[in-house]
């Protein structure tokens, strides 16, 4: 049993891990950042120069910005950063666009004041750095291994237990998660305690129910609640979870100025970790209290996975979200802790090696693979049906077998990092 101490500190994790945003988080970080150093000029610079890590760049060059009509990119994130932006919004930062503003970018753009470059050697896998000059001032902000942490310049030497690419350290509310930690404590946790995580499922419901009535993207959850396709692909649960799924993920990276709640800096993550859950919820009218339980499973899992994978990789963070799915669904359907364990390494035995190649209108493609293969996990566990040991880089232990496909995507798929970023700037 956990301690109240230890469920407080699973819970602060859970506040501070699943928080809403507007926009792809890497362009929006960037705004952030951008914002925060106008603010520290006191006015709008005269030229910026910007400064990013290979993954935030990766992240941030095809993505749709909010409230600009589909504009694309950094420029116009950094800009409206820096003219609209309030620092104190953090990851909705760019809530107050106007077209007004997105006309005032634009013409800040065409006057070549936004210089922005690659830091090979940057301190962390998510690093940021703006520098705004106007006359003889100069003003800098940094953001480094966090979405929203700002930084001191002179203090990104990362501690020594810290590697350039893992989640920041806190001191506060330190916690060391394991599976088994996890479903311990959403098992035992009073209710009320964890209530909070329901906001998560509403608003992303939410968000793929508005995307519905437009066309974004590529249009694949559109597509997959068509009726003309549904004597295809069924009209049963699956196919629910990825429409939902992929229409809230289509209009977010279109630009969308819909909210949703991200998972550890991912808002595409926070909707593969709850739109799944909360849509077999509504179609199996799973009880009120076992879905809360399962929405914080889901989540947590994906939290769990990410402190060893980092904030920002090379392996997409489908497989991160959707195994976190794949948890809450099996849990829903009556699943035991090694169902679900059985269920984590049947999503880690499809899913290793899908390289991420930034945010983009086709992360929605992605997540359809990510969230059926949850679904397929899940029902497999139930039948007590796993991928051994003897396959691959599945370990007997499961935390083990997390820790491979981690290792994977934090070191062994580097090299593959700079090639996919190579492509993406050389056209």
């Amino acid at each position: 049993m956990l301690s109240k101490e230890e469920r407080r500190c699973i819970i602060s994790l859970l506040q501070r891990e699943v928080v809403p945003a507007i926009g792809c988080t890497e362009p929006v970080a960037v705004a952030l950042c951008a914002a925060r150093a106008a603010e520290l000029l006191g006015s709008l610079p005269e030229r910026v120069e910007v400064e990013l890590s290979m993954n935030v760049l990766k992240n941030a060059m095809g993505v749709g910005i909010p409230g600009t009509g589909g504009m694309i990119g950094l420029p116009i994130a950094i800009a409206l950063g820096m003219i609209v932006g309030k620092s104190s919004y953090k990851l909705e930062v760019l809530r107050e666009v106007t077209p007004e503003a997105v006309e005032r970018g634009k013409r800040y753009i065409d006057e070549g004041r936004i210089s922005i470059r690659l830091k090979e050697d940057a301190p962390d896998g998510l690093y940021i750095k703006v520098t705004a000059h106007a006359g003889d001032r100069v003003e800098k902000a940094v953001i480094c291994g966090a979405h929203t942490r700002f930084v001191e310049e002179d203090c990104l030497q990362m501690r020594p237990d810290e590697s350039a690419n893992a989640a920041p350290h806190s001191e506060e509310d330190d916690v060391t998660l394991s599976l088994r930690r996890i479903y311990d404590f959403v098992i035992e946790v009073p209710l009320e305690e964890i209530a909070f995580i329901e906001e998560s499922g509403n608003m992303n419901m939410a968000a793929a129910e508005s995307a519905f009535k437009a066309r974004y993207g590529h249009r694949v959850g559109n597509m997959l609640k068509d009726a003309k396709m549904q004597h295809m692909v069924g009209d049963g649960t699956l196919t629910h979870v990825m429409a939902y799924t992929c229409s809230a993920c289509d209009a977010r990276m279109s630009g969308a100025a819909i909210p949703v709640m991200s998972n550890s800096g991912s808002g595409n993550q926070g909707i593969a970790a709850t739109v799944p859950v909360a849509v077999y919820a509504r179609d199996h009218q799973v009880a009120h209290d076992t879905y809360v339980r399962a929405l914080a499973l889901s989540n947590l899992v994906a939290i769990y996975i990410k402190q060893s994978l980092g904030r920002l990789s090379a392996l997409c963070g489908c497989i991160v979200a959707s195994t976190g799915a794949s948890c809450g669904i099996t849990y829903m359907m009556g699943g035991s802790y090694e169902q679900m364990c059985y269920a984590v390494k049947n999503m880690i035995a499809n899913l290793t090696g899908m390289i991420c190649d930034g945010a983009k209108p086709s992360c929605s493609l992605k997540l359809s693979s990510g969230v059926s293969t949850a679904m397929l996990s899940a029902m497999l566990a139930m039948q007590d049906c796993s991928v051994t040991y003897l396959e691959g880089i599945i370990d007997a232990d499961v935390d083990r077998s997390i820790r491979n496909l981690t290792s994977i995507g934090r070191e062994a798929m580097e090299e593959t990092n700079r090639m996919v970023v190579d492509i993406m700037t050389a056209k």
